[in-house]
């Protein structure tokens, strides 16, 4: 008897594929299963989502060449996600289950988790007030997704391992997300033990092979706890019963290429799908989770307004750099001087990597940008390499300007390695170490730095976003925030969100055990919202600000934005593209509803020479917005040299 396989493919179609199964298969299990499929001149890796005994296509059908998998990799359940993926994404199912799936061929072992004797997240014994006010709404009520608003260093990880706990003796599973993958490994190995290693790591940063282990573990339910990063939303818990999402406001949980998930989304809508629980947390929250939590009570808010070690809030103060000579001002200097002096820590933040950001020529006002892309040049002093960080090319520098040899040239602007310098120059005798991606090349450097610090075996800490997140040290009592400038000003309507946040977290790794925390905020803009809203600790007026101005301009959360782009070697061909993209939005657009924003080109118009172009649709009814794009893409195809990608609810336009 014939078996037909219905097999999905990682390409841009809407459509499963027919396979011929080979009679040596026919006994074999095959539905969950991966096998390598013929797909025009090539193999590929195929998803066998159905098995039948009939096919009625007109077409001499192709067999299945050879399976990788021997037992299932996926269920029943991962396919529904799977195709909500699709319809909500906009994407292709092959495209969603090549995403949700590891890639591994074989299993291999993952390292293992050691526990951290010194920093062990043993149960803590008495929980503040607060916290167990929390837990009690959290366990005792019918509402399924809460919000927990806490201070940094108010204890919020407590809570969500309080209620893991509980769900776990009710025989049910738990999906930890943690922003970063760094912090998946200090996570996973301080509760290790706490949950009897029945612990299991996902996260992009394994190996295929690695992360395949670790999957297989959790379908054949030998996992109670799954942490990770974004991927990890997707983990196959059988009997879920709860997902955390810590530090909920971080843009990492979007994903940056097809589909563009958010693991917020995809985590509400498994909660709701299994009936889960969900628990985020910040100190921070986005602003579509604030205006969820206070103007709809779509999500249970619970607040923690007091740090649980005896830290009082930091004293935070605002340098405004005008008149400052140099990176560092007299007043960040001082107190630095004092923190060293006391044997405490420093950690110094500037979200800017490289020595200088911007080549000029003084005489004729020429900048040297990426060829390939839409941007300037970074200088990296240690590398002597001008470098494009959206591309990866680069070159050497220049003494004199291509335009009008003028020698009249140099470099404006800082990273941190001019901040690395300087401080160096400043302070000789102190232990400074940086971390950002430049530094972080090296498996293991960024865990082992961060372990240095805690220690106590580095005096300075200076880095990027990867010393904002998560990050628990008990000896730091000062932070300096080098330029509280550089994400205000681009072109996007989170870029006051994204401050504002960045400025509270930042400020947050100061003081949390002591009450002589202390935050030093440099700005060339002290009268900013953002700093004057961060410096007061005001998050709400803040918040209902911002909210005001959302609503006055009719950005999210009071619409729904979709953005597509469309990218191709050729500019022309991709212009053309998009204007015919755009009549077909013309056309099916009626009064009232949603309808294009925007079409043109991108703000970086240019990336690995590629041109882009972008349509932003918009509306404020978010079913008739989706309805709209699906419709519209449904009815265009796009010529193979132009790539067609949407965003549901972008983070960023650029």
């Amino acid at each position: 008897m014939a078996l037909y396989a219905d097999v999905l493919v990682d390409v841009p179609l809407k459509q499963s594929f027919t396979y011929l199964v080979p009679e040596e298969l026919q006994e074999a299990s095959l539905f969950g299963c991966r096998a390598v499929v013929p797909f025009g001149s090539r193999e590929v890796t195929g998803y066998i989502v159905g098995v039948r005994d009939t096919d009625d296509s007109p077409f001499e059908l192709k067999e299945l060449k050879r399976m990788i998998d021997s037992e299932p990799v996926f269920t029943e359940k991962t396919v529904e996600l799977v195709r909500w993926i699709s319809r909500f994404y906009l994407c292709s199912e092959g495209e969603a289950i090549s995403l949700v799936i590891p890639g591994g061929r074989r299993d291999s072992a993952y390292g293992g988790l050691e526990q951290d004797e010194a920093f062990s997240a043993g149960r803590i014994e008495r929980l503040s007030a607060e916290q167990e006010a929390a837990l009690s709404s959290i366990l005792n009520s019918d509402e399924k997704m809460f919000y927990l608003h806490g201070v940094t260093g108010s204890g919020k990880s407590e809570v969500y391992l309080r209620t893991a706990e509980a769900v776990i003796a009710e025989g049910k599973g738990v999906i930890y997300l943690v922003p970063e993958i760094t912090l998946t490994h200090q996570l996973a190995a301080l509760v290790a033990g706490r949950f009897a290693n029945r612990v299991a790591i996902l996260h992009s940063a394994l190996t295929p092979s690695q992360r395949l282990k670790q999957w297989r573990r959790i379908l054949k339910g030998e996992v109670d706890l799954v942490i990770g990063a974004r991927s990890a939303v997707f983990a196959p818990v059988e009997n879920l019963g709860l997902i955390i999402i810590d530090e909920e406001h971080e843009n990492s949980y979007k994903s940056g290429s097809t589909p563009r998930y958010h693991a917020r989304q995809v985590a509400q809508h498994r909660v709701r799908k299994e009936g889960a629980r969900l628990i985020m947390g910040s100190a921070t929250p986005s602003l579509e989770a604030y205006h969820l939590m206070h103007k709809t009570e779509a999500i249970t808010p619970l607040f923690l307004t007091k740090r649980v070690a005896g830290g009082a809030m930091p004293k935070i103060e605002v340098v405004n750099l005008l008149g400052e000579k140099r990176t560092i001002s007299g007043r960040l200097a001082r107190l630095m001087k004092e923190t060293l002096a006391a044997k405490k820590q420093v950690i110094l933040f500037l979200n800017r990597r490289g020595f200088s950001y911007f080549f000029h020529c003084r005489s004729c006002g020429f900048e040297l940008r990426c060829p390939h892309c839409d941007v300037s040049l970074t200088y990296h002093k240690h590398k002597g390499r001008l470098v494009c960080h959206y591309c990866g090319y680069a070159r050497n520098p220049i003494t004199s300007c291509p335009s009008c040899h003028s020698l009249d040239v140099g470099y404006s602007g800082y990273g941190t390695e001019m901040v690395e310098e300087e401080v160096k120059s400043l302070f000789p005798f102190a232990r400074l170490e940086r971390l950002d991606t430049d530094t972080a090349q090296k498996k293991g450097h960024i865990q082992a730095v961060l372990e240095r610090f805690r220690n106590g075996e580095t005096d300075i800490l200076l880095g990027t976003q990867m010393v904002a997140k998560g990050l628990n040290f008990p000896h730091v009592e000062l932070v300096g925030i080098v330029l509280a400038d550089s994400g205000m000003h681009i072109p996007d309507f989170r870029a006051q969100e994204r401050t504002f946040s960045l400025l509270v977290q930042v400020s947050g790794r100061a003081g949390r055990y002591t009450d002589k925390g202390r935050v030093v905020i440099q700005t060339f803009h002290p009268d900013n919202p953002a700093i004057v809203h961060a410096l007061s600790g005001d998050l709400a007026s803040f918040y209902e600000g911002e909210l005001i101005a959302r609503k006055e301009t009719n950005f999210p959360p009071y619409t729904r934005l979709i953005n597509i782009t469309l990218r191709g070697r050729n500019r022309e061909k991709v212009a053309t593209e998009a204007e015919k993209l755009a009549r077909l939005f013309s056309q099916a657009t009626r009064t009232g509803g949603p309808g294009l924003l925007v079409a043109g080109e991108c703000p970086v118009e240019k990336i690995a020479s590629n041109w882009r172009y972008h349509l932003l649709v918009s509306g404020a009814s978010a079913a008739q917005t989706h309805h709209l794009v699906s419709t519209v893409l449904g009815s265009y195809t796009p010529p193979g040299t132009v790539y067609v990608e949407v965003d549901i609810d972008p983070l960023t336009l650029m």
